[in-house]
């Protein structure tokens, strides 16, 4: 029998809907409930895609045993972290201000008040390794909550007030300067791994948004030191395990040093970031390699991730069934050389052994190895045939939700993609998400805007947008403007940037995750530091300086340039944790430059110049494209033809080259 789960619009929740556990999702009326029943609650967060939060499930959830006792003595309540992200963030600033460490699932025992007193991640349903069972975590917290609930109380009332005490450095007045990035730079050239890429040890996550701080300082400052760090990270990355060498497309990250063997999990995010890094690393480099995979990951994303109704869905799982019925992660992507030659024939199979890194021992689990790409790259037609082959195999889960701030990021980059290597199906595809947002995701009323998180099968998600999704979902229709030469898009993102403004800012230039009207927690939200994708701080601030930029807005300046303060503050001590808003920093250096192509679309010679503009690697660089005074774009109004031929201008800090006709000086003007 379903639980209250049943009309979930968010994949994760639906998959708990018939456990026997009487799950109530985040709401006003389940508290009521465990005030009514004096019983406290317990929030189970986690996410579709998560191995462990499955494990998890599989083990308590659908245990009757089990779940009668949580029915019994707790009010259970199960939050998707994607859909709830403020919700999340709250409880685990908590979590790991008690215990450490954080991650999911995540189980947080509260009172009726929400206020938390007992915290968790993963409990196995026995006794192992030190940890307690789950069992053991219900038992041992309801005698508490029996026989010392004034103590529970004192516990619970004294987190929340350690966690209302904590302030966030903003670094007071003033944006990052040459010595901030500077030193930026020498902490990431430390931390750098220079026998395999990457930054840190193991576990090695992607880092995109380091990667383009590093892109735009070297084209900035000339440092070849940053450009050798980005490229050759890219290309670890690229032929490491993490990257899907049959059908494209990153996992999550890597469970070791060397990049080969990931952890399979396939998020939109990941990819978005990913794609778009790779298509810069070639207009840096010419990188052959880094054009393929910024390509094969753009159709990736369409071809596994596009929905029905023209958005992208959230993830794919990083578990499906083996060829024994087993559910298990990795199972539709790894290999043993006996497979290869059943699909290839020995001799082939033998090569392409070879060529992928399949061994006898194996990389992975059971024998079985994760493709890599050691050498050179692997023949097209070998790689169609296993992919074929490949798509006989059980798939992995897909969760269909979407998510604006993801499909925000993956518009920027299927836009950019498409330009650069004249793809325009690509632009089509990134149009048709962004027209999905605005459509079902965007609700305009007399107060603004107001964005939707999610949605689910053409259904809008009850969840009001978080920061970063009014922010990543400018920042798409800000790179499709820029593509498409469509001012509906900057006109779109002006009204998500001024509920920005209006919502989310504080005084002294400091943001939040969540706007002032929406629903109070134990604490508002902030947190200015990229992790997975850039945070919702970074992103507003490098989106109100490009909207700035094509606009002339002080506002949306001083409040960029405010937002920057953080990264004056953090970005020295911690750079491989703010990339993106170093990446921003290096942006307002420059400028940034503003660029006006005015002529015709139609005309070849402005294609010429639209296409040298968007290429330039200049930091955060703005291009407006339309005919002389087109109303859409205010970079173009004033700036007429050049004797009667298509233009394009260059400004920067209230400076102006001359307008040229030749894309080859266009192109000087801006790289140089």
């Amino acid at each position: 029998m379903a639980n209250r789960l049943a009309q979930a619009t968010s994949p994760y929740l639906l998959q708990h809907a018939d456990n026997p556990v009487d799950w109530w999702p985040w709401s006003e009326e389940a508290f009521e409930e465990a005030r009514r029943r004096g019983v406290p609650v317990l929030l189970s967060i986690g996410y579709s895609s998560c191995h462990w939060c499955h494990v998890l499930a599989h083990e308590s959830f659908e245990d009757e045993q089990t779940a009668a006792y949580m029915n019994e003595h707790f009010v259970s309540v199960k939050v998707d972290r994607e859909e709830r992200p403020d919700v999340d963030a709250v409880y685990m600033e908590a979590l790991q201000a008690a215990t450490g460490q954080g991650g999911w699932p995540m189980s947080v025992f509260m009172t009726p008040d929400g206020e938390p007193f007992y915290f968790g991640t993963y409990f196995p349903p026995e006794p192992r390794q030190g940890m307690p069972s789950f069992r053991q975590v219900l038992e041992g917290v309801h005698a508490a909550w029996t026989d010392r609930r004034d103590e529970v109380a004192e516990v619970g009332a004294r987190i929340v007030q350690e966690l209302a005490g904590r302030s966030l450095a903003h670094g007071g007045r003033g944006v990052p300067g040459e010595a901030e990035l500077a030193q930026a730079l020498l902490g990431l050239t430390r931390d750098y791994d220079e026998r395999y890429g990457g930054f840190g040890g193991a576990p090695k996550f992607p880092p995109s948004m380091v990667v383009e701080f590093l892109l735009r300082h070297h084209a900035r400052t000339g440092a070849e030191g940053a450009l050798q760090m980005a490229a050759d990270t890219c290309e670890a990355m690229a032929r490491g395990g993490m990257y899907d060498q049959l059908g494209g497309g990153f996992a999550r990250y890597a469970v070791d040093r060397e990049w080969v063997v990931p952890h399979f999990e396939k998020m939109l995010y990941d990819n978005a970031l990913l794609c778009r890094v790779y298509a810069h690393v070639w207009r840096s480099t010419g990188s052959e390699l880094a054009k393929r995979v910024a390509l094969e990951t753009a159709d990736f994303m369409v071809r596994e991730l596009r929905t029905a109704e023209g958005g992208f869905a959230s993830a794919l799982d990083a578990d499906s069934d083996d060829a024994t019925g087993r559910h298990v992660e990795g199972a539709f992507y790894v290999w043993t050389p006996q497979q290869l030659r059943d699909v290839l024939g020995d001799e082939d199979g033998d090569r392409a052994a070879g060529v992928f890194g399949v061994t006898g021992d194996g990389t992975f689990e059971h024998g079985t190895s994760v493709l890599q790409l050691p050498g050179e790259d692997a023949d097209p037609q070998l790689r169609a045939r296993l992919l074929a082959a490949r798509e006989e195999r059980p798939r992995p889960g897909r969760d269909d939700k979407i998510v604006a701030a993801w499909n925000g990021l993956a518009i920027a980059a299927l836009a950019e993609v498409g330009a650069y290597f004249e793809r325009p199906d690509l632009i089509e595809r990134a149009t048709e998400a962004a027209d999905l947002l605005v459509r079902l995701h965007m609700d305009f009323s007399a107060q603004g805007v107001r964005l939707v998180r999610t949605s689910k099968d053409g259904r809008a998600g009850a969840n009001a947008g978080v920061l970063e999704d009014y922010a990543d979902v400018a920042e798409g229709f800000l790179a499709l403007a820029s593509v498409s030469g469509e001012g509906t898009w900057l006109e779109f993102a002006g009204f998500l940037l001024d509920i920005v403004l209006d919502q989310f800012m504080a005084e002294g230039g400091a943001l939040y995750d969540t706007a002032h009207d929406a629903e109070q927690l134990i604490r508002r939200p902030q947190d200015p530091t990229d992790n997975a994708a850039p945070s919702g701080w970074s992103a507003a601030a490098g989106a109100l300086l490009s909207y700035a930029a094509h606009t002339g807005s002080e506002a949306h300046r001083a409040a960029a340039e405010g937002a920057l303060g953080v990264v004056k503050a953090l970005g020295p001590r911690a750079p491989r944790f703010i990339g993106w808003g170093l990446a921003v920093a290096e942006a307002l250096l420059d400028g940034p430059r503003e660029v006006a192509v005015v002529g015709s679309q139609s005309d070849p010679a402005t294609g010429e110049l639209h296409r040298a503009a968007l290429l330039t690697r200049a930091p955060g660089a703005v291009v407006a494209v339309g005919e002389a005074d087109g109303a859409e774009f205010p970079l173009l109004r004033g700036r007429p033809l050049l004797d009667g031929r298509p233009a394009a201008y260059v400004c920067r800090n209230f400076v102006c080259h001359a307008p040229t006709s030749d894309a080859d000086e266009l192109s000087r003007q801006l790289n140089g």
